[in-house]
């Protein structure tokens, strides 16, 4: 979903509202740096577990009467979906308090970061920001991008659709306040397709 290339997993890589997701526990089982931060952190994974457990089941039925909402390339049914998400949150979970204890899982949220200015080369933000455009307003959206690109030079964000398949109204108005800002915005197409129409990321790179 982010294009990520052989040389973008060798950066320090910040994840930013990355949940319950097993791309760290991977990423660092195969010798690469990421740091992750979600409010969720603040938690044991005790009760991360019992979380996960209380809306799996919620998450997969509001799926199966969506289903036309989503491309059934990659993952075949939302039975497959669920083996799936529940997979990679036990990944997520069997890593999460060693990870925390070497600061892999930092209890974080936007759009303030306990970060340095460029501590990071690349932000990547998933299945949050846009995606959540009735609950966050574009002055939440703004401000958590220009945090993202703060502590790194480069952000992606995927997908660029609200719930329901739109695309979220703050795109343009993101986008432009960011151009203004002197950053180079731009909007690329990925190799990944779930929810219908949502194969593109937003990519923010900080001036000079």
């Amino acid at each position: 979903m982010f294009d990520l290339s052989s040389d973008d997993l060798r950066l320090r890589i910040l994840g930013c509202a990355d949940g319950p997701a097993s791309f760290n526990a991977e990423a660092t089982a195969a010798g690469f740096t990421v740091r992750s931060c979600d409010p969720l952190y603040r938690f044991g994974a005790a009760d991360i577990a019992r979380r996960i457990a209380d809306t799996t089941e919620v998450i997969i039925e509001q799926t199966r009467r969506n289903q036309e909402e989503f491309v059934w390339n990659f993952i075949h049914s939302v039975d497959e979906l669920r083996i799936l998400r529940v997979s990679t949150m036990e990944r997520f979970l069997a890593d999460f308090e060693t990870g925390k204890s070497e600061g892999r899982y930092v209890d974080a949220e936007l759009p303030a970061l306990p970060f340095d200015d460029g501590e990071f080369d690349l932000a990547l933000c998933s299945h949050f920001l846009f995606l959540y455009s009735e609950q966050f307003s574009e002055e939440f959206h703004l401000a958590a991008i220009r945090e993202m690109n703060r502590v790194a030079g480069e952000v992606r964000i995927f997908p660029l659709l609200a719930l329901g398949g739109a695309h979220s109204p703050y795109l343009e108005p993101v986008s432009h306040q960011l151009r203004n800002d002197r950053r180079t915005v731009t909007i690329d197409v990925v190799p990944y397709e779930f929810q219908r129409g949502g194969n593109q990321m937003m990519r923010v790179r900080s001036a000079g």
